[in-house]
């Protein structure tokens, strides 16, 4: 099936077409029929533009409240913006987004916001992120009843808790998603059901999720948040055919630069690198504002990192940092991209301070392997404990760790720990992510025949997907049960497609290539 493309030009230009009529006062929400989809009114693949418009689902809802409001006489309403957005934090799969309008028109205190639209705070500095919720809790206050406010009280607290490292935010956000839908009903509510369908989602509960997306979607079949959680959930939990339709039903109904970045991950995941270049650049260049511009040029750099095209990386990230100087992910990526071409002290600098800003397990450890090549053992050792700390404090909190647990604890720490980490995970979803984690956990226990079976699995031809890391662990276990011609083939495609895809693995794999190329 060919790929279609995102459309970013017809967009641009039926946006353009509605500030027009707003201007005149003409306009209309997607015509006449509520039921009506975007994509009738659209052809796909319409060319590009240099211009994106931000782009909002019809909410029915609100135009009555607000209908409502003015029967009432409540006059002119003061508005405040207040940014909300809901992400997924998953090995790294890549991702924002933005919450609906909001319907609840009632007037605010001096100094309060009153919550609008969806600005993906994913791609907001940490500091308007905390001004944004600060201004909600005091809004709260004063309008206990908005239920709009609520919803997006507990989408920022998710991403708050994302970016800070803090998984005590999660059980904030459920009381935040509980109490929107005391106020309004699931079935008026697809707010709130999309952020708990991005918290589940968050807390790596990726059946839940989809569950919960499903619902919002059944409210409103327009709600970008749901439509990128459910693309999210999908993805996760290795129903890629399932993801790759949902994500072109996210394009015709809510194009935009959530979706055009989990549209690239997709093509990603199904081996098509050039055509998700292809996307992620288009969107890059439709991007409208210093956020949107960072968070896009730092895709393209992760993009170009795993192909192990690291000028190309650096970049890209530097693109970003300088729309955005404090741009959290695009430091790791440039902290990544300097360990991988030897530049130890500028990789260590950056990714100091990931870790300072960011607490994470994956950036704990990726600090604490280039501490261990750096031959600072016991400052790696450092990083390794934190993980165990976070673990078990995002445990507490309701969050699935077993994924990165398998992972950091094969590598680094108790080897049945890990198996039984991965053997848990791989129960919940069978991705390409969850089998080569259980591979490498096995072999860690020595169980390299059912090791070789998940290690296939994960670089099969179905979907696609390569990752450097997956052939690494894949040629080692093949070593391990002798078969040195096998093992020298993915230890080479490993270094091939991504040198330095690990500043400890990439070292082991040049051993192990050197030892097996003695033994010809």
């Amino acid at each position: 099936m060919p790929v279609g493309k995102p459309r970013f030009a017809r967009w641009r230009e039926r946006e353009g077409e509605r500030e027009c009529r707003r201007e005149q006062g003409h306009e209309q929400n997607h015509g006449q029929d509520p039921h009506r989809s975007p994509e009738q009114d659209r052809s796909p693949g319409q060319g590009q533009g240099r211009r994106r418009v931000r782009h909002q689902a019809p909410d029915q809802d609100q135009a009555r409240r607000q209908d409502q409001g003015r029967r009432q006489g409540r006059g002119a309403r003061r508005g405040w913006r207040i940014a909300a957005v809901v992400a997924v934090a998953t090995g790294l799969t890549a991702t924002s987004v933005a919450l609906g309008t909001s319907g609840d028109t009632d007037p605010s205190p001096a100094g309060a916001p009153v919550l609008a639209a969806a600005v993906p705070v994913e791609r907001l500095a940490a500091g308007d992120l905390t001004q944004g919720i600060e201004g909600l809790q005091k809004h709260l206050k004063a309008r206990p009843e908005d239920a709009t406010g609520w919803a997006t009280l507990g989408a920022a607290y998710v991403e708050q808790a994302r970016t800070s490292g803090d998984p005590m935010r999660y059980p904030q956000a459920e009381r935040a998603f509980e109490r929107s839908l005391a106020l309004r009903p699931a079935a008026d509510n697809d707010a709130a059901l999309a952020g708990r369908a991005a918290l589940a989602a968050a807390r790596h509960d990726f059946r839940t999720a989809l569950t919960e997306a499903d619902r919002a979607l059944r409210v409103n079949p327009y709600s970008e948040t749901a439509l990128s959680s459910r693309v999210d959930a999908l993805v996760e939990l290795g129903r890629y055919d399932e993801a790759w339709s949902a994500v072109r039903l996210a394009d015709r109904r809510r194009p935009g630069i959530p979706v055009f970045t989990r549209f690239a991950y997709v093509l990603e995941l199904r081996g098509d690198v050039t055509k998700a270049r292809e996307v992620l650049l288009r969107a890059l260049d439709s991007a409208a504002t210093p956020a949107d511009t960072a968070y896009v040029a730092t895709a393209l750099g992760q993009l170009a990192w795993s192909q192990g095209q690291y000028a190309r990386a650096l970049e890209h990230y530097a693109t970003a940092l300088r729309a955005d100087p404090r741009y959290v992910p695009a430091l790791e990526g440039r902290g990544r991209t300097h360990a991988a071409r030897g530049e130890t002290k500028r990789a260590l600098d950056d990714l100091e301070e990931v870790v300072r800003r960011y607490p994470l397990p994956g950036q704990l450890a990726a600090l604490g392997e280039l501490r261990e090549a750096a031959g600072r053992p016991e400052r790696a050792v450092e990083q390794y404990a934190l993980v165990g700390a976070w673990t078990k404090l995002a445990d507490a909190s309701g969050v699935a760790t077993d994924l990165e647990s398998a992972l950091i604890e094969a590598d680094h720490g108790d080897a049945g720990d890990a198996l039984t980490a991965a053997r848990a995970e791989f129960a919940r979803r069978e991705s390409v992510h969850t089998a080569d984690a259980l591979a490498w956990a096995l072999h860690a226990n020595g169980k390299d025949e059912e090791a070789l079976l998940y290690a296939k699995k994960a670089t099969a031809a179905s979907p696609g997907y390569r990752n450097a890391s997956f052939l690494f662990h894949r040629g080692m276990i093949e070593r391990a049960l002798g078969d040195d011609d096998a093992a020298r083939r993915d230890l080479r495609a490993a270094l091939e497609l991504n040198p330095g895809f690990s500043p400890t693995g990439a070292r082991e794999a040049r051993s192990a290539l050197v030892e097996l190329e003695e033994k010809r």
